[in-house]
């Protein structure tokens, strides 16, 4: 990569982790916050208040791709993240369960995660793009880790209102990066009427959008079964759960780089997209069978983030080929939404398959969900080869 492709990935990478970090170390301690607030607190309103980030992330993040396209991705960026940092803000200023759920509302609002990748996308040649887009998702990787490590140490010194009114301060750092320090995105024919039609007709970049919908789907539930199966097979209490995520994910990104570079170069993405779809499921299928083992569990899992990180990082370069230069944004819209409602559905399928069957229960379920994503996967096209030369002369 280049000078300006690599202050792309440095400075987007950075926007999601300043954006996220706070979030992901919510997860681990806000349910006991929340039941502490004064007044009796339903547990159904702690589940709210926890999914309506997610909920309104998935509302928002097509019509933001698509304003995107027309007005600008930087623009809609910065205005994303003061929004969010607003109801960071929000949030970390009432002891009241209703209010923090509106602050959630207002920090989902800032549905910025489609605008990011496109931008990502038109600052980066396309044969450096997947690796671009995997260092970002590689990043995102460690940053959740980190977090939940984090996450309880943290809210022991400044409690999680804390936590909240940081994570607006790391948002509203993030803004002078956008504008200053992220290259400038290139001229671009914007639509003149913003229509989702022709994206949600392109059967490949449905194929692409149920993908990510599964991947994410299999990876909320591999976080249901991973932990239990972690406590239970190496004795691991769940705050030392990093000394095994960490070593996993860095390990897993060894091999990822110099498979992503093989098959850009050699035009082989497709049936490399397709082996990682099946090591996935295979990887999986060996888990749910041998989580009693603690060096088969380790396998498995290493297996997984090799799949999954190769995945992670290909699915959003290959999208942004394969979609109309001026729905660019659209596209990563529907696909960032596609992933959000991955999450939410693994995690209650996984919950009730895990009361069910057990820990090896989800795990095979994990397993089938690439299979299902392999039945229709077999019929995408080749994505576009990666050009020879710069889509920004300037650069």
């Amino acid at each position: 990569m280049n000078s300006l492709e690599w202050r792309a990935v440095i400075g987007l990478g950075a926007v999601y982790a300043l954006r996220m970090i706070g979030m992901f170390m919510v997860m681990p301690v806000f349910a006991l916050y929340a039941k502490d607030l004064p007044g009796p607190v339903a547990a159904w309103k702690i589940g709210l208040a926890m999914g309506a980030y997610g909920l309104m992330q998935a509302c928002l993040q097509v019509p933001v791709g698509m304003a995107s396209d027309r007005w600008g991705r930087k623009p809609l960026i910065v205005l994303g993240m003061l929004v969010f940092a607003a109801g960071s803000f929000i949030a970390g200023h009432s002891q009241d369960i209703h209010w923090i759920t509106a602050g959630r509302v207002i920090q989902g609002a800032g549905a910025v995660s489609s605008a990011v990748a496109a931008l990502l996308a038109d600052v980066t040649r396309e044969q450096v793009r997947t690796v671009a887009m995997a260092i970002v998702g590689v990043g995102m990787g460690v940053s959740f880790i980190l977090a939940m490590v984090l996450g309880p140490v943290v809210s022991g010194w400044i409690g999680v209102d804390g936590i909240f009114t940081m994570t607006g301060v790391l948002a509203l750092l993030a803004v002078p990066l956008v504008i200053w320090y992220v290259p400038a995105e290139p001229r671009r024919h914007a639509p003149a009427i913003l229509s989702l039609r022709p994206v949600l007709a392109d059967g490949q970049l449905l194929r692409m959008d149920g993908g990510i919908l599964l991947l994410h789907a299999c990876m909320t539930a591999v976080f249901v079964a991973a932990p239990f199966a972690l406590e239970q097979t190496l004795g691991l209490p769940g705050e030392q759960h990093w000394k095994v995520y960490l070593p996993m994910l860095l390990l897993s990104i060894l091999p990822v780089f110099p498979l992503v570079r093989w098959a850009e170069a050699r035009g082989q993405a497709r049936p490399v997209l397709l082996g990682s779809i099946g090591l996935l499921a295979a990887s999986l299928a060996l888990a749910g069978l041998l989580h009693g083992s603690g060096l088969g569990l380790l396998a498995a899992l290493l297996l997984y983030f090799v799949a999954f990180n190769y995945l992670e990082g290909s699915l959003p370069s290959m999208i942004s080929r394969m979609a109309p230069p001026e729905q660019k944004g659209a596209a990563l819209g529907v696909y960032s939404t596609a992933q959000v409602l991955g999450g939410g559905i693994g995690g209650p399928l996984a919950g009730t398959v895990l009361g069910l069957w057990g820990v090896g229960g989800v795990l095979c379920l994990a397993a089938a969900l690439p299979l299902l994503w392999l039945t229709f996967a077999v019929k995408l096209a080749p994505p576009p080869m990666a050009a020879s030369r710069s889509l920004n002369s300037s650069n």
